[in-house]
């Protein structure tokens, strides 16, 4: 599988948006899809760069048949209503609205009319985002991530990596609306693993900053990231991972690419690509309406072993035996014969 990479965390990015750089005439050309992409990463993510892949693999071609045009808020999540406004106003065909439920509420609240397909939230039946998940109603359907469900097993692989660890920093923006839900969830899972869950509520960047960055051990024995972009907290704590002072745990393979220890989630590539097979129903005439909202069909174990190196860890061979992808010295990049059936864990 071929995958485009891209550097999400670089503040002061400058969006671009192709049909709109191109004027009103290059968007209006027959045949052309217009596909707003709704984000609060910090640039266009995985998640997006997999939908790329999935329409052309439809057979779509990218600037003949679609555009697509990235609304991305910074971590900002207020922010997103405002971003939703905007694809509208330019008039979108249809908006994919990825990586938290943050971004699908927002653009279900600016648009009744536009189809939109959601990737992200655990359960879009109690977020209000569908009816159920066989008939989603409305003009919203999309794939739900099941990340909530996934945040005690990412805790036990940490536990698991780390061998003798009882302290977790588990840093979160305390205005962010998932929050509450986030560390019920990693509360309980804390106590039955028998770890100690080290909260740190944050409600500025600067704040975040401080917090992250200067964590050292043996104050704490690991950090958590959030499945949240608010405040850009990964982004804080994969500066502490690429030092290699602490370990660290993320949610998607970007992180432990650029240093960081370890992730586990569903697989943001592969769920991109599942909305492409969405978006192309929609747009051969099917009604968000009628679609079943879908989940996951492939999670990813990933470890830096560099990193563990530079950690003085030795990861434990029954961890390593279940990895999916393995970053190691060199250009390459070993992957267990379990990623290519796509093994869920």
């Amino acid at each position: 599988m071929r995958r485009r990479r891209l550097g999400l965390f670089v503040l002061g990015i400058v969006l671009t948006i192709r049909w709109v750089m191109g004027g009103e005439a290059e968007a209006q050309r027959a045949g052309l899809v217009r596909i707003g992409a709704l984000t609060e990463a910090w640039g266009p993510t995985t998640l997006i760069v997999g939908l790329r892949d999935g329409l052309e693999e439809l057979g779509y071609r990218e600037d003949r048949d679609f555009a697509i045009g990235v609304r991305f808020t910074q971590g900002d999540p207020a922010e997103l209503p405002t971003a939703a406004r905007d694809l509208v106003r330019l008039g979108v065909d249809l908006i994919v609205a990825g990586d938290t439920s943050n971004a699908a509420k927002a653009a279900q609240m600016v648009t009744d009319r536009i189809p939109i397909v959601f990737v992200g939230g655990s359960d879009p039946v109690e977020l209000g985002l569908v009816k159920s998940f066989a008939r989603p109603g409305g003009n919203i359907t999309g794939i739900a991530d099941i990340d909530i469900e996934l945040a005690p097993k990412r805790m036990e692989l940490f536990r698991d990596i780390v061998p003798g660890m009882k302290r977790v920093l588990f840093p979160y923006d305390a205005a962010n609306p998932l929050a509450a839900t986030l560390l019920r969830v990693h509360r309980d899972a804390a106590r039955r693993l028998d770890l100690t869950l080290v909260e740190r509520p944050l409600r500025t960047q600067e704040e975040a900053q401080t917090a992250i960055v200067g964590t050292r051990k043996p104050a704490v024995d690991g950090i958590l990231s959030p499945r949240l972009h608010s405040l850009n907290i990964p982004g804080f704590i994969l500066q502490v991972g690429a030092k290699a002072t602490v370990p660290t745990m993320f949610h998607s393979p970007f992180y432990v690419e650029r240093g960081g220890l370890a992730s586990y989630g569903a697989d943001r590539h592969e769920m991109g690509r599942q909305a492409a097979r969405l978006v192309d129903k929609i747009l051969k005439g099917a009604k968000p309406a009628d679609l079943p909202v879908e989940q996951p069909n492939k999670f990813e174990l990933a470890l830096n072993l560099r990193t563990a190196r530079a950690l003085g860890l030795t990861i434990p061979e029954s961890v390593l035996l279940r990895a999916d992808r393995v970053i190691d010295d060199g250009p390459r990049e070993r992957r267990s014969p379990s990623s290519e059936g796509g093994r869920t864990h």
